[in-house]
């Protein structure tokens, strides 16, 4: 990029001075905080754990940019708001960008980190998959009793005709239907799917591997699988009840319900006419599907108000008072649905717009590494600060986006931001918790 003096911008002048602006100071980035990205990365170890299982094709002698260079410069991208590739065309001349990545240069171009990206294949992604499950263990520094995994599909739309893209019905879109399991806020899987099958495809095996690998670790660990009604099927209740795992999954409403349910709605409808204050009551029931093996245990909420009736049904083998499952237990899972849109508003985790199949799965894995990193540092940063329960956007507008001016020389690189920064001492804190211990 040339450093040539840029055109000047003129605005209505001030106490007789004119206002000018231009694009051709020293060198200035906008990104400030990538720093934190770096001391987070360092700690958690993350790009280079993913770089060390992505085996790198090109021949060592003519490579110009580091597979883990390109991973970073990636990765911390998207953590910084930049969703396309040819952002980097640019960002490729940021000292502070170069500086975060281990580089004196300039970085790669959107055709090298294009390249990365279609280099993708199906061992690659489950490599990096195992990554993240990795991660989540190695933030408890103590075993922990039980752990609550969030399962849950969602839409992710496309525009072209990219491999695998189906139409569908419910959506009424052509889209994927990725699959995403959290634990609280911290992210275990990602699985990119075509959007023809059913919402509980593969969920079986992943929460198979999972609690495998989960028990291998905390042999003693209770594990409780929480999901909506896509998730209610034969095969997956089986095994948890084989395996001992909890459940307290979403179960549709159907004839057969309702009207097991119904002497409970006609109470509560009788109760809301004697008051007029919304009714909701609680009583578990006996039901078995034409497609399970046996009758299990399913609390019915009947609940009305002045909109009408709104009958909802969780299927669960826990014990205790139906209504306590219910409020305290299954309506927690909406926390997830802030998880889900925090990858895919906020960090770009829909951009599948490549025309192959795997490449489009590694997308939604390096958008799932941006949320690890910045998960991280909401978790190990920001406890008991003002953002403690900020969102991805909030993080990266209120410290990751700060202008900057960088010195380097050959003894030391400085990043010199504004005196006038209104999170200065926020900044301080986050990036003392964030050092490698």
């Amino acid at each position: 990029m040339s450093k040539c003096t840029a055109p000047e911008l003129t605005f209505p002048s001030f106490d007789r001075r004119k206002i000018e602006a231009s694009f051709g100071g020293a060198d200035i980035s906008s990104d400030g905080g990538i720093m934190l990205l770096r001391q987070i990365d360092r700690r958690l170890g993350l790009t280079a754990a993913i770089d060390e299982v992505m085996s790198d094709p090109r021949r060592p002698e003519c490579v110009v940019h580091p597979q883990l260079q390109l991973l970073r410069q990636r990765i911390y991208g998207l953590a910084h708001g930049y969703e396309d590739l040819n952002d980097h065309d640019t960002l490729r001349n940021d000292p502070a960008w170069q500086s975060a990545v281990d580089r004196n240069e300039e970085l790669a171009s959107s055709p090298t980190l294009c390249r990365l990206e279609a280099r993708s294949n199906r061992a690659r992604a489950v490599a990096i998959s195992k990554i993240f499950v990795e991660q989540f263990i190695a933030s408890f520094q103590e075993a922990p009793t039980e752990l609550i995994l969030d399962f849950d599909a969602t839409d992710d739309r496309v525009h072209g005709f990219q491999e695998q893209r189906c139409f569908h019905g419910y959506y009424r879109d052509w889209c994927f239907l990725p699959l995403y399991v959290f634990c609280g806020e911290q992210l275990l899987v990602s699985y990119l799917r075509p959007s023809n099958q059913d919402p509980a495809k593969h969920a079986w095996a992943i929460l198979k591997l999972l609690t495998q690998r989960l028990r291998q670790q905390w042999p003693q660990l209770r594990i409780i699988l929480r999901a909506d009604s896509g998730f209610s099927r034969q095969k997956m209740l089986r095994w948890c009840e084989r395996q001992q795992v909890d459940y307290v999954v979403g179960l549709a409403k159907n004839s057969r319900l309702l009207n097991l349910a119904k002497p409970l709605m006609d109470r509560a409808e009788a109760d809301f006419e004697t008051s007029g204050q919304k009714q909701r009551h609680f009583a578990w029931l006996k039901y078995a599907a034409r497609t399970w093996d046996r009758p299990r245990r399913v609390i019915a909420k009947a609940e009305h108000s002045a909109l009408g009736s709104n009958p909802r049904f969780v299927i669960s083998n826990l014990k205790g008072r139906s209504q306590e499952i219910y409020d305290t237990l299954y309506c927690a899972r909406g926390e997830m649905e802030n998880r889900i849109k925090e990858q895919q508003l906020g960090l770009f985790a829909d951009r599948t717009s490549c025309h192959r199949w795997w490449p489009n799965q590694l997308r939604l894995l390096l958008s799932s590494a941006a949320y690890v990193l910045m998960e991280a540092i909401r978790r190990l940063g920001l406890s008991g600060t003002k953002l403690a329960r900020a969102q991805v956007g909030t993080i990266r507008l209120k410290l990751l986006k700060i202008g900057t001016i960088i010195l380097r020389n050959t003894r030391r690189i400085q990043l010199r931001m504004s005196r006038n920064y209104p999170h200065q001492e926020l900044y301080r804190q986050v990036a003392a918790r964030l050092a490698p211990g």
